[in-house]
């Protein structure tokens, strides 16, 4: 393991969402991910939907499907770390 971050391997990355719509990645995300669900928890209704209209606004500017479905990239930075005995 390189003390020297700069010299760590990293490599981009991307993920691919793939939902039935929109609004069922929002379902799913809301109700099993965590920092989803905590956030429309401390909203109120209002609050909620004008939190899920930005969303969907902004899914649909990348949503790469053209049918009604959700095809959304995602990339990450993957970072490997060995550990030497």
């Amino acid at each position: 393991m390189s003390a020297d971050p700069d010299k760590r391997p990293t490599t981009c990355r991307e993920f691919v969402f793939r939902y039935r719509s929109p609004e069922h990645w929002i379902e799913v995300f809301r109700t099993f991910y965590g920092p989803m669900s905590k956030t429309f928890g401390a909203l109120d209704g209002e609050k909620q939907a004008a939190f899920t209209k930005e969303l969907l606004t902004l899914i649909a500017s990348r949503n790469r499907s053209g049918d009604g479905t959700l095809v959304l990239a995602s990339e990450y930075l993957e970072v490997v770390i060995e550990r030497k005995w």
